[in-house]
């Protein structure tokens, strides 16, 4: 079928008046057959799907390899498995993201050390990358710089901190697929880094049920992602055609058929769906500007082309009856869902740590609000009335 913005425009219409999740999938009849295909071949696992998506998502952000995952959790353990980060290591991840950039590190024996973050982005900075490689003593082994919403970090700034540092790189892009740099770098080319991570959760761009990708520059360290997805085991068929030996330690990371038809399916629509979100994302800075200076929405920076998972305003919280909580629940009266990520990782009982002052900054204040690309352009205007009146 022919996929054009009237597609998701006609979804949006269904949902007239209906709840507004902060994020959703959006599933059109070729992405259907697409997985229906997938279901009534041969090989469920194991199968040519995988390879293909693999092989297309490099093609898509101009690296030279990638590897499929299970998850995006899984797709930053294997990219810092393959980089032989492990016990004794540290790595270095901004405050104020989801909880698996740290746990990645974790799982590979390594320490997750904090980096504070821009109080008005979110995202880590050359200056607060500097601060925590100083606190780290010379110990950092990788550093992971997060998309947060798709806002793209200073990447060639940030690499220049970090390789001062003998620090390598490992972009967290589970938020940003199909954003550009300033200079014009595809999100997971890795201009500036080892490998980049992505995930293709329900509400990211680029839905394939779960899954993610590793993207990187090294053929080499992208097989052996493959390898380390699949136990560790290479197949010896010189030796027999039952053959296999575990070669290392690895882990049962591997994404499906399925999925990964799913994916290759929404691939053909990524710039579509890029292309919308942004759409809507100037509708609500336009229809967000007589709420200012009580609501300030999350901009990306000057000259790079954002790619956003997600809308995110500030609001001065305090001011406000019954604070953060109180206008997420007269919102949702009102049918509409936001959600708040996240947490700062030392808030957590299994990262206990200090307290960074941009990072308490941003969490204070941050709040999403709807963003998919089903959405109507009225739907803003519906969001944006109900939280002029949740903040009155």
């Amino acid at each position: 079928m022919t996929r054009t913005t009237p597609s998701l425009l006609a979804q949006g219409a269904a949902m007239a008046e209906t709840p507004l999740p902060y994020g959703r999938h959006s599933i059109d009849e070729a992405d259907i057959a697409a997985v229906v295909a997938a279901l009534r071949s041969d090989r469920l696992a194991h199968g040519p799907k995988v390879g293909e998506f693999e092989a297309a998502l490099a093609a898509a952000v101009g690296a030279r390899a990638a590897a499929a995952a299970s998850s995006g959790t899984a797709a930053l353990h294997l990219a810092l498995a393959a980089l032989d980060v492990g016990p004794g290591d540290l790595c270095i991840v901004p405050a104020v993201t989801f909880l698996a950039t740290a746990t990645a590190a974790r799982f590979c024996g390594a320490e997750a050390a904090f980096a504070d973050v821009d109080p008005d982005t979110g995202l880590m900075t050359p200056r607060t990358l500097q601060e925590a490689l100083v606190r780290a003593g010379g110990r950092a082994k990788a550093v992971l710089p997060v998309h947060l919403g798709g806002r793209l970090c200073a990447m060639d700034e940030i690499a220049a901190v970090a390789r001062a540092a003998g620090a390598l790189i490992v972009e967290d892009a589970c938020h940003a697929l199909g954003g550009q740099d300033h200079h014009g770098h595809p999100v997971g080319a890795c201009a500036h880094s080892d490998a980049a991570a992505f995930s293709f959760h329900p509400v990211k761009t680029l839905a394939a049920g779960e899954g993610g990708m590793v993207t990187t520059n090294d053929p080499e360290r992208a097989a052996r992602m493959r390898r380390l997805a699949n136990h560790g085991v290479v197949k010896r068929p010189e030796q027999g055609p039952w053959m296999y030996e575990q070669v290392e330690l690895g882990f049962n990371y591997r994404m499906n058929e399925m999925e990964a038809a799913l994916g290759i399916s929404q691939l053909s629509r990524l710039e579509l769906f890029v292309r919308r979100r942004r759409e809507l994302a100037g509708l609500y800075n336009l229809a967000l500007e007589p709420l200012a200076p009580r609501v300030r929405p999350v901009r990306p920076v000057s000259g790079e082309r954002a790619s956003l998972h997600l809308y995110q305003v500030l609001i001065d919280f305090p001011s406000v009856d019954g604070g953060r909580a109180g206008v997420m629940g007269r919102l949702a009266a009102r049918g509409i869902e936001t959600q708040v990520h996240y947490i700062p990782l030392y808030r957590q009982p299994s990262f206990r740590a200090q307290p960074l002052e941009g990072a308490e900054a941003f969490y204070g204040r941050v709040l999403a609000l709807p963003l998919f690309p089903a959405m109507r352009n009225e739907d803003v205007t519906r969001v944006v009335d109900a939280l002029e009146a949740a903040l009155s």
